[in-house]
């Protein structure tokens, strides 16, 4: 009896370490890398993560979040041993899949119809869709309620034109002796009117013509003379003429009554100046029409992978219909980048923000060509120049336009 039960117990101590190999074995890590955001999207995405772990016991997360991501990516590139999931910017996404370290899409994401077209259109490259977005932003107009009481304009509607912003601006500037407008002056804000007034980034057929000949040329000019106006009349200032560090940070300490910026503002004004009574609408229509930017990253799987199949398993999870309802039941900014869960996220940062959502369904992603960084210097310091007066806004843009040529000879 003893041997027995001696024997039995060896073969379970057997069995039990030949169990704990077995899921040592069968156990895979997949490392997902991304950039430094804020505490609350951080711990937001950590939750995700956990639940996914939870969910698919087999399977641990790497979580690296690091403010020097891009260095660190590149670097991982070099040395052909990169995360299995990574980041991908709405800027990147060509140079990446580019350079064959993307994996597409193809079969593997759920649900694809149910993500914003503007988005599938911004991570698709020679009509390959590469990787679902994690979430996004839209430009929209945020004014100061009581700065527009004092002046008595009335607030901006889904309605506004160009015109519209004008007269307000001309209205409050003259009414409160404050500048009526604060924005960045560089084409991330000004590219917004480019498209406003028709001006579009590609043909048909994938080939960019920013300001190409035609309409598109007379889209740009238009576009940087209102644009450049506003300047120039003294309706309009940057962050850097009144001391702030953003746009954001001028609005809310009143240093204008309008700005232009995407919804990560939110909760910047809520926590930095709560008290700032605010509003937001969908940004002034031009003479080609409604028009905003958007702006958005995507889950990247590596092309190069030991496990593509837990790869995607992990991407799906953070941004199928469940995991965009965890984006915006969230609550943290950013938007899920999946129309079905729009009500979600307004009922959880409240209705006033409606113009964030209403704005996606004509959102624009200003990307440029890879390679494409002289083009966007030239175009940045020929909108300063205009505004300084050193130059016309007919030479800024040709002189931008003759380096779209010469780029894509190259």
């Amino acid at each position: 009896m003893r041997k027995t039960l001696l024997v039995s117990l060896a073969l379970a101590v057997l069995a039990l370490a030949f169990g704990s190999l077995v899921v040592a074995q069968d156990q895979v890590t997949i490392r997902l890398w991304g950039h430094g955001s804020s505490p609350a999207e951080e711990a937001a995405l950590n939750a995700q993560i956990a639940a996914f772990e939870e969910a698919y016991p087999d399977i641990d997360v790497e979580l690296l979040i690091s403010p020097e991501y891009d260095t660190q990516l590149q670097a991982a590139f070099a040395s052909g041993d990169y995360p299995e999931v990574f980041y991908v910017g709405q800027d990147k996404v060509d140079e990446f899949a580019d350079a064959g370290v993307l994996a597409p899409a193809e079969d593997n994401v759920e649900d694809v119809d149910d993500i914003y077209p503007a988005l599938v259109e911004t991570f698709t490259y020679n009509g390959t869709f590469y990787c679902p977005a994690k979430d996004f932003s839209n430009l929209t107009l945020e004014y100061n309620i009581d700065m527009f009481d004092e002046a008595g304009v009335d607030y901006p509607t889904a309605d506004w034109t160009w015109d519209d912003l004008r007269a307000a601006s001309e209205q409050i500037t003259e009414a409160t002796g404050t500048p009526a407008f604060v924005v960045e002056l560089n084409i991330d804000r000004w590219f917004a009117f480019y498209v406003q007034a028709g001006g579009t980034f590609y043909d048909e057929d994938g080939n960019f013509v920013f300001a190409s000949e035609g309409e598109n040329a007379d889209a740009a000019v238009e576009a940087m003379e209102f644009f450049v106006g506003l300047f120039e009349d003294g309706l309009a200032v940057t962050p850097q003429d009144v001391g702030a560090g953003w746009a954001g940070e001028a609005f809310g300490q009143g240093a204008a009554a309008m700005t232009m910026e995407g919804n990560w503002i939110i909760q910047f004004l809520l926590d930095s100046y709560p008290d700032l009574n605010w509003a937001s609408a969908e940004l002034p229509a031009g003479p080609g029409g409604e028009g905003t930017l958007t702006f958005s990253e995507c889950y990247g799987v590596a092309a190069d992978n030991a496990h593509p199949e837990e790869s995607w398993q992990l991407v799906n999870f953070l941004t199928n219909r469940e995991g965009a309802m965890r984006v915006a039941e969230g609550g943290f900014g950013v938007m899920p980048a999946r129309a079905s869960s729009a009500d979600a996220w307004l009922e959880a940062r409240g209705e006033e923000y409606e113009p964030f959502v209403a704005s996606s369904a004509y959102a624009v992603a200003p990307v440029l060509p890879p390679g494409f960084q002289e083009f966007r210097d030239t175009l940045t310091n020929g909108l300063v120049s205009a505004v300084e007066g050193n130059s016309t806004v007919e030479d800024a843009i040709e002189d931008a336009r003759e380096v779209v040529e010469e780029l894509l000879e190259e």
